[in-house]
């Protein structure tokens, strides 16, 4: 009850307009009740969201996002990658915007909280700072990134790559999914549910980004803390990797006969788990995806397409697992064929001091406990950290559950995140320095 509006007062009180904090004018209740209205949008029987990128729900979710900003006099558009903005104007309308954002798309079993909470804060933030009666210097930009999960088409962050110029818009239109529909095509499907959203260009310079995300880890809560303030994201290398062995039959072929793509890809996948194996436990290694031709019970399997996600927070030490990715897998195909492409090469990297401490200020000013930690798993502020000042705010996840339907912050931490978000945005649209 404490950490909501009705209980502060659901109206500006005399504190309020002596004080005119921007973050008193952040309202819980409102922010509680955008996020249940989004997690209706691809709602699953457990309690979770299935919302894939460039789908009928994320044209929705895109939808209600542009209809709560008329009201305020945000202007949404669309980019040729898909991503959404909505834009708040400032007194100098051609400066480079600030920007805050995150994601909308989800998981096939994914929470109520990753990605969105960093999309619908970054909207209470501005209502907050427009009812605190602030006029920014600069446009500020509401982001919502295209295929962050990278669920649905890989790899993920599509949209942000494309917009910090990192990945051209060919290839990112090019990308197909598991049926075989590409960016290009399910662009144009939502194009008739999205046809009153004006379009804007790609990319273009960019003032700062500030994130807002779940932790997706344990940390904050076992520390009893609300606001983690992110020093980096580590850095993350993914793979598809496809076996092509032989179909034949499971009773009539011998072993000596048999290129079995199966065994083939299970020997791979154990012999890089064991060899990229580190005491110290810091190398993540995921084998997520497994598909199987033809998958029959009595049909020996002809081919195989895996995915690797490899991560460690030390540039060089990635770099060197990852060039053993190849051949690992060449040495044990077997009678195989096997082909290894490297889909994304991220590596290891810090925000920048100065906006870092921008926002511990701001949690100090509030009295909301915080710490400095790294991420371990990537954002879209990644690719932002190239092209302008970038960071990233921290919000606790209940036993550090994530990508998954029980994934949960409490209405607290989400409210005092939105809140520390509004003073550092505050901060940046009141200056036209470089933060």
């Amino acid at each position: 009850m404490g950490c909501t509006r009705s209980a502060l007062g659901a109206h500006r009180n005399h504190e309020d307009l002596m004080t005119n904090r921007a973050s008193d004018f952040v309202d819980a209740d409102r922010l509680n009740d955008r996020l249940a209205q989004m997690a209706r949008l691809g709602a699953t029987a457990a309690g979770g969201v299935d919302r894939p990128a460039l789908s009928p729900a994320d044209g929705d979710a895109q939808r209600l996002m542009a209809a709560w900003g008329a009201p305020l006099g945000l202007t949404p558009s669309r980019d040729p990658a898909g991503n959404f903005f909505l834009r708040w104007a400032g007194l100098h309308v051609d400066a480079a915007p600030v920007m805050s954002g995150s994601h909308l798309d989800s998981q096939p079993t994914g929470g109520k909280f990753d990605g969105v909470y960093g999309v619908v804060a970054a909207l209470e933030a501005v209502q907050a700072l427009i009812d605190a009666g602030r006029q920014p210097a600069m446009p500020v930009d509401i982001v919502a990134w295209m295929n962050e999960e990278g669920s649905r088409f890989a790899p993920g962050m599509l949209g942000s790559a494309a917009f910090a110029g990192a990945r051209s818009l060919a290839d990112t239109l090019a990308v197909t999914d598991a049926e075989g529909a590409t960016v290009a095509d399910a662009l144009a499907a939502l194009a008739p549910v999205l046809a009153d959203i004006p379009a804007r260009p790609l990319g273009g310079d960019v003032h700062a980004y500030i994130e807002t995300h779940i932790e997706q880890g344990p940390v904050l809560e076992r520390e009893g803390l609300q606001v983690g303030v992110v020093t980096g994201i580590q850095g993350k290398h993914t793979y598809r990797v496809t076996v092509q062995g032989e179909a034949a039959h499971a009773g009539t072929s011998t072993r000596a006969e048999r290129k079995d793509a199966l065994l083939a890809a299970t020997a791979m996948v154990q012999a890089l788990a064991a060899e990229i194996h580190d005491a110290q436990d810091c190398v993540k290694f995921t084998v997520g995806r497994f598909d199987v031709q033809p998958s029959a019970p009595s049909v020996v399997a002809s081919r195989v397409v895996f995915s690797i996600d490899l991560r460690h927070p030390d540039t060089e030490t990635l770099r060197t697992l990852s060039d053993r990715i190849e051949p690992i897998c060449a040495a044990n195909r077997g009678p195989c064929a096997v082909e290894v492409v490297r889909l994304s090469a991220a590596d290891s990297l810090t925000f920048p001091q100065a906006l870092r401490e921008h926002i511990g200020r701001s949690a100090a000013a509030l009295a909301i406990p915080h710490r400095d930690m790294p991420s371990a798993a990537g954002h879209d502020a990644r690719y932002l950290h190239a092209i302008c000042p970038t960071a990233m705010i921290f919000v606790p996840s209940r036993d550090g559950i994530t990508h998954n339907e029980a994934e949960y912050t409490a209405p607290a931490d989400l409210y005092a995140g939105a809140r520390v978000l509004t003073d550092v945005l505050d901060r940046l649209i009141t200056s036209a320095k470089t933060p």
